[in-house]
């Protein structure tokens, strides 16, 4: 471990410890240690693993593999290699059983991150979700099949789900409802678990479009799908779609976690910002701050265990000059990783600049 590492090990291990584990509520948030882990790869979707206690950060071409670190200290731990244009990982924390957002998906131990098996899959892999109440991995895909399902235990194919349209990010409410965002909808799609049907879809057409960021209050039953166009949160009753209220963001959401100690709902933005949104009762929202974090950390996710909120970016160089003639789309539609939500606005990824934010009180 190097000493930037050490001393952010260091700083960290006073969060670990659980002695700052409930914040005072007057506390403003601000980026308490940033991790300049380094390493080549494009990314996307960070994934907090607060059983294992490890973080799973995606990197595509050309690295081609999950990085993990120690979700306490940030030190690097190993790799989850052979995931190409890898976007997300999720985990099953009781079979200990990590899975890839990519073609094929990769199964791992996340006690030993061996490799277990690949697994071939259709469209193009992008977000991520474990299901607890049917122990299901749903793969999303903004084309066909826009949402695949595997069985977390062994990896097989469950089956695949039409939502009609792009998916971004999806919840669970661990009872066997999903709810996931259809960006080029307007919509969130709710979807029975256990049966793979589509039973609902909440229009947010009269709030905003583009749905990228969703986060979830189980227990209140209350979703917040975080919009680009305009730059809004959308609040609704996660029972019926009901729209509760509209809060403007600090930039375009490309990722939402809620934590329910604090009752408080938080957007990443890729203009580096991070929208924090107090939900004072069911029916009673504030935007308590607008955090600065840093250009690029456009996803982020949450370690429960000490209320910190993770983002993932890294420096750019200025933007060379458009071509005349725009490049080719890649074959089948897909995008490199890093190429839409992680890689921002800017040039080519400064070398070794990756790293990894951790916000908290």
């Amino acid at each position: 471990m190097n000493t930037s590492l050490r001393l952010v090990a260091a700083a960290l291990g006073l969060f670990a410890s659980g002695a700052l584990a409930q914040p005072a509520a007057s506390s403003p948030y601000k980026v308490i240690a940033a991790a300049k882990v380094g390493g080549a790869g494009g990314f996307d979707y960070v994934q907090a693993d607060p059983d294992g206690r490890r973080l799973y950060v995606p990197r595509g071409n050309p690295a081609n593999h999950v990085s993990v670190y120690d979700l306490d200290t940030l030190a690097p731990v190993g790799e989850i290699p052979g995931t190409a244009s890898v976007h997300g990982a999720a985990i099953d924390p009781k079979t200990h059983h990590g899975f890839s957002s990519s073609r094929p998906v990769v199964m791992w131990d996340t006690q030993t991150l061996a490799t277990i098996k690949t697994i071939a899959v259709e469209g193009g892999p992008d977000g991520i979700l474990f299901e607890p109440a049917t122990s299901h991995i749903f793969v999303l895909s903004h084309r066909a099949p826009n949402v695949t399902v595997l069985d977390s235990a062994d990896g097989a194919i469950v089956g695949t789900i039409d939502l009609g349209g792009a998916p971004e990010q999806a919840q669970s409410d661990g009872q066997g409802r999903v709810f996931i965002d259809v960006e080029d909808k307007a919509n969130v799609a709710v979807v029975d678990a256990k049966t793979l049907k589509v039973t609902a879809h909440y229009d947010l057409s009269s709030k905003a479009s583009t749905p990228a960021g969703l986060a979830l209050d189980v227990k209140n039953h209350i979703l917040f799908a975080c919009c680009r166009e305009p730059t809004t949160c959308v609040i609704l009753n996660a029972d019926d779609g009901k729209i509760l209220a509209s809060l403007p963001l600090a930039g375009g959401s490309d990722g939402a976690v809620f934590n329910p100690a604090t009752l408080e709902a938080f957007s990443s933005h890729g203009n580096g910002t991070l929208t924090i949104i107090k939900e004072n009762s069911p029916t009673s929202f504030v935007v308590e701050q607008n955090l600065e974090t840093k250009t690029g950390a456009k996803t982020c996710t949450l370690d429960p265990k000490t209320n910190r909120i993770l983002l993932i970016t890294a420096e750019r160089a200025p933007a060379p000059e458009p071509p005349a003639t725009p490049p080719p789309a890649p074959a089948g539609g897909e995008q490199p990783a890093g190429a839409r939500r992680g890689g921002g606005r800017g040039g080519a990824m400064v070398p070794d600049s990756f790293t990894i934010l951790a916000v908290g009180r």
